[in-house]
């Protein structure tokens, strides 16, 4: 009489590291939003690494990645626009 062990496939990544891609992913695309408004010299940095260290562990929310990326790099050009447009680092919607 031989003893067979049942195989079990283990899955290609743990349940850990799906879930903390999945938060980086919502992370960068609230930063990224968030970066429109306030602070895009400093948010919109972060969530493209962001964005870039969810699409790398295979989230499986890559739109909300990719969302988080452009969203990301819009705040880095809207940051250049007022910077040439005006000379300075703030907006107003005074005008």
């Amino acid at each position: 009489m031989t003893l067979t062990t049942a195989r079990t496939s283990r899955p290609t990544r743990t349940r850990t590291t799906g879930r903390e891609a999945d938060g980086l992913a919502v992370a960068s695309f609230v930063l990224g939003l968030l970066g429109l408004l306030v602070m895009n010299i400093l948010l919109g940095p972060v969530a493209i690494v962001m964005a870039l260290i969810a699409l790398a562990r295979s989230t499986t929310r890559r739109g909300r990645a990719l969302l988080g990326l452009a969203l990301g790099v819009a705040d880095l050009v809207v940051l250049a626009v007022l910077v040439t447009g005006n000379g300075t680092v703030s907006w107003s919607l005074t005008g």
